[in-house]
């Protein structure tokens, strides 16, 4: 377990706190989860709560194979990071904030986290800040030399990023369809091309493409016929005529 007692107040609230709850303030608004954290209050606040505090140091929180994160580049401004393992998601490094639960202990000749046992990479020690706090705390009994005096700390402009990590699987189509004069409108003026007609035109062409092809398949795998099956099929498809009754004698 983590000793609190020789934290500083801020960290000690950030490590314990439950993130990415409604905040009961803004219940009824939309994204109303506490992703943000005031080190200056020592609270997690929602982006509805964000006026009272423009002028304090907020860090944002993100989430990340359902656990809290934040990013390095902010983590290396409240405390040394060093060894901690960080993870790349979306063309950003982050890093945990406590150590998560593990399943199964570690069975193998890799690195391993000094605190919790857990698998890491080379030359990683630590898979969590708290993790590193730890060790610390329990080899050297104090933190003050590794805390960082952090002045300024500000939020990512609005619309950049709302907290949430998005897959990097999760990604827009390189070839999108553009009118003739480059733009990604609709219409526009001379010699502009409406990008529904350039997708129906080109989707007509692939269809014909694809059918043109695919008859031409079928006819190469047809086997060749003979001329006993041929006669075989005639006599098979020919029309049966009016019975004659044989003559009375």
């Amino acid at each position: 377990m983590l000793d609190s007692s020789h934290l500083p107040r801020w960290l000690e609230v950030l490590l314990g706190e439950k993130f990415f709850n409604a905040c009961i303030i803004h219940e009824d608004a939309k994204k109303n989860e506490k992703n943000v954290y005031c080190l200056d209050c020592c609270e997690s606040i929602c982006p509805h709560c964000l006026s009272p505090h423009r002028s304090h140091r907020l860090l944002q929180i993100r989430r990340y194979v359902y656990h809290d994160v934040i990013r390095l580049s902010d983590a290396e401004k409240l405390m040394d990071c060093a060894f901690v393992q960080s993870y790349t998601t979306n063309s950003a490094k982050v890093v945990f904030l406590n150590q998560r639960p593990q399943t199964r202990p570690f069975r193998g000749s890799g690195n391993i986290c000094i605190t919790c046992v857990r698998g890491l990479q080379d030359p990683y020690l630590f898979c969590s800040l708290s993790c590193k706090i730890q060790h610390i705390l329990r080899t050297e009994g104090r933190l003050s030399e590794y805390i960082h005096e952090c002045e300024y700390l500000t939020l990512p402009e609005p619309g950049l990023d709302d907290g949430q990590m998005t897959p990097d699987s999760v990604l827009e189509p390189a070839g999108s369809l553009r009118t003739y004069s480059g733009s990604s409108g609709s219409g526009g003026g001379a010699g502009g091309v409406d990008c529904r007609t350039l997708a129906c035109t080109a989707t007509t062409e692939i269809v014909k493409k694809k059918r043109s092809s695919i008859s031409a398949f079928r006819a190469a795998c047809r086997p060749i016929s003979s001329p006993v099956s041929e006669i075989a099929v005639g006599m098979m498809n020919r029309r049966k005529g009016t019975p004659h009754r044989s003559p009375l004698y």
